[in-house]
């Protein structure tokens, strides 16, 4: 897996959630001693912004709010879709996770580049949530999957 890939979680607190690769790792550590990427992630995506709305209201829904996380590859799919973050290459590393306050830094630099990636309106895939779509089966009954 490279830097800038977009991937999507597949299992736990997180699954279905959209990521960015920011540091693969093919051979683990002593303390993840498994193949694993340090993500970042939207955990709230913004809302569906109209003409009508004012400047505030536009604001208020555009607010994103992000996570990072260290995943096993194992729980990655990796997607067709590259995002090129200079912010966050410097913003997330191993030693991030060690202190509460350095996460939360992390975090807030994470989102500032997120925001203004979306407010720019680039990688507009990256920015909208998974969608469940209804399959039926032979017996009838109605069954919810992950579209892509």
């Amino acid at each position: 897996m490279k830097v800038g890939r977009v991937a999507i979680i597949t299992r736990g607190r997180y699954a279905g959630k959209k990521v960015v690769i920011v540091q693969p790792n093919d051979t683990g550590s002593k303390a993840h001693p498994f193949p694993y990427a340090i993500v970042a992630g939207i955990e709230r995506y913004p809302l569906k912004v109209t003409r009508r709305m004012g400047k505030k209201m536009v604001e208020k829904r555009s607010r994103i709010k992000p996570f990072i996380k260290v995943v096993n590859y194992n729980h990655l799919m990796p997607t067709r879709y590259t995002l090129e973050l200079e912010g966050l290459k410097g913003a997330v590393s191993a030693d991030t996770f060690k202190e509460v306050s350095q996460r939360e830094d992390a975090k807030k630099t994470i989102k500032k580049a997120l925001e203004d990636r979306y407010t720019s309106g680039k990688n507009r895939w990256f920015f909208t949530p998974l969608r469940a779509y209804p399959v039926i089966l032979l017996t009838g009954f109605w069954l919810t999957l992950a579209g892509f």
